[in-house]
């Protein structure tokens, strides 16, 4: 348990039979070209024997094209002891994947190596993104930003057409638990214009025994420097939105965040995630975002990071749009 809890990254469902989900979410992003795709393994674990299943669910963010492949559960397999997981004849680790899809009209096959990666700084006490919410057993979900940034080289045979993706950027995270949040927000971007940056945020509904609250970690990897605005680090954070657009302001005792998510209805995606012992189209998504991010430092007065990012992944789900009533600075 205690291997567990200090690398989130590996699988924690070895000894689950049900109400249980684990999932990994690979974006990669072209260098150059406005091609981004995500791949998601994962497992799925119903109360009903006969509805769990792993799958991969497939997503082309130029095109706003999803797929939910389902696999049996004998196809998923993880290692105990470190991040890498499969399933059928796809692989996915930290520093690579390998791609083996043919079905439901798609054709993807390759291998893409991942250097430079760039994790989120973690101590004993706070483990991982979540930090010390790690060590609690009955939290609803957990989640986990296994790369905030990461460079890629290899190239996929996507549907007949050789794409070369060395030099652009891979970002990994996770989720597993019993499911989803009922409500969320999350934004993502590494594929910045003119500089070495990253960003994610993540903003959701948590619910624990006789009580919930909106908890939230946000992380800026910057000028080779890591920035932290969380829950747990007594950050504060606002949340406004306005005609396609999200605008996010968050604060500690040295930094101020400001962050503008621009996105178009037309471009989301539906994924499935876990909701009442069922795997269901809950979570909308685009990866044609835009993002714009300034990064202030109280102290120096001098902006740290001020730049834009396309490419962004922007994901809603639920009573989105409530989760900030009561948390405004």
């Amino acid at each position: 348990m205690f291997k567990l809890t200090r690398n989130p990254d590996i699988y924690h469902g070895r000894n689950k039979d049900y109400n249980f989900f684990e999932g990994w979410y690979f974006k990669i992003v072209h260098p150059h070209r406005n091609i981004t795709y995500c791949f998601i393994p994962g497992i799925f674990l119903s109360n009903k024997k006969e509805c769990s299943h792993s799958f991969i669910q497939v997503l082309n963010g130029y095109e706003s094209n999803f797929k939910y492949l389902t696999f049996k559960r004998s196809d998923f397999k993880a290692s105990s002891s470190k991040f890498d997981v499969s399933v059928e004849n796809n692989h996915f680790s930290l520093n690579r994947i390998n791609i083996n899809i043919n079905e439901q009209e798609i054709k993807i096959m390759g291998n893409l190596e991942f250097n430079n990666i760039i994790k989120w700084p973690d101590t004993l006490i706070n483990p991982g993104s979540m930090g010390f919410y790690n060590y609690l057993s009955f939290m609803q979900c957990y989640s986990q930003v296994c790369a905030i940034d990461g460079y890629i080289k290899g190239s996929l045979d996507i549907n007949g057409e050789n794409i070369d993706f060395t030099g652009g950027k891979v970002y990994i995270e996770k989720n597993w638990g019993k499911a989803f949040p009922y409500s969320y927000i999350w934004v993502q971007g590494n594929s910045f214009n003119s500089s070495h940056g990253a960003v994610t945020a993540s903003i959701g509904h948590v619910p624990m025994p006789f009580t919930s609250f909106t908890g939230f970690l946000i992380g800026i990897n910057a000028n080779n420097k890591f920035y932290k605005f969380t829950t747990i680090n007594k950050s504060k954070i606002s949340i406004k939105f306005d005609d396609e657009s999200i605008i996010l302001e968050a604060h500690k005792k040295d930094c101020i965040l400001k962050l503008r998510g621009i996105y178009e209805e037309k471009n989301f995606m539906n994924l499935f995630a876990p909701r009442e012992d069922k795997m269901v189209p809950i979570a909308r998504e685009t990866l044609q975002g835009r993002l714009e991010v300034i990064l202030y430092d109280k102290k120096s007065n001098e902006i740290i990071l001020n730049d834009s990012c396309n490419c962004a992944g922007i994901e809603f789900s639920g009573n989105y749009k409530e989760l900030m009533m009561d948390n405004n600075y």
